[in-house]
């Protein structure tokens, strides 16, 4: 496995090798041993699916607050997405830049964002399966969401008019989330 730095302080692109012949491919997908030479929190003690069913179906930018801020390893199972995270640790380098990638099921690739960090993706295909590994259990009362079209992120999204769920569509502004939660976030 090699670990790609990506714009924010913490994140990677995490390329597997793949191992093919007259059977098909072979790759490892995760390894403990790996992520902690990486210095790369790898204690995933919960993992979720999504099953998108239309291209151009957009999730986030969600986050959970501290004390349950978790760490994600992300993995497009089926399809391709376009993945996007912001960085809101006010301590970091990097506060309040975005970073994206875009990661296929063919190449394999993942990616590893760091607690603190507000995450969303857009799919680029039908049928485009996501897996998640967390670092935290999933806590209601600690879930936030941000807009994904806010203009002071100026994020590029790649599809135009994408399929939302009422939670996302409604999220707050970063500035009005950063007016309610500031607090939270620095714990």
């Amino acid at each position: 496995m090699t670990f790609e730095p990506l714009p924010i302080v913490g994140a990677f692109l995490v390329r597997s090798e793949t191992f093919a012949d007259e059977r098909g491919s072979f790759a490892r997908m995760f390894c403990v041993d790996e992520f902690a030479a990486a210095g790369l929190d790898c204690a995933f003690v919960q993992q979720s699916i999504a099953r998108n069913h239309r291209r151009g179906t957009l999730r986030g930018l969600h986050l959970q607050l501290p004390p349950h801020a978790e760490a994600k390893f992300v993995r497009c199972l089926a399809g391709a997405m376009f993945d996007v995270f912001v960085d809101l640790r006010a301590s970091s380098p990097t506060y309040l830049r975005t970073a994206s990638v875009t990661i296929d099921a063919e190449h394999g690739d993942a990616v590893y964002i760091p607690a603190g960090c507000a995450h969303g993706y857009q799919t680029l295909a039908d049928g485009t399966d996501v897996l998640y590994a967390m670092t935290t259990p999933y806590e209601p009362s600690s879930a936030r969401v941000i807009l994904w079209s806010d203009p002071q992120l100026a994020i590029n999204w790649p599809l135009q008019d994408p399929m939302l769920s009422p939670r996302d569509a409604a999220a707050p502004t970063l500035e009005a989330f950063l007016a309610r939660e500031r607090d939270a976030l620095a714990r």
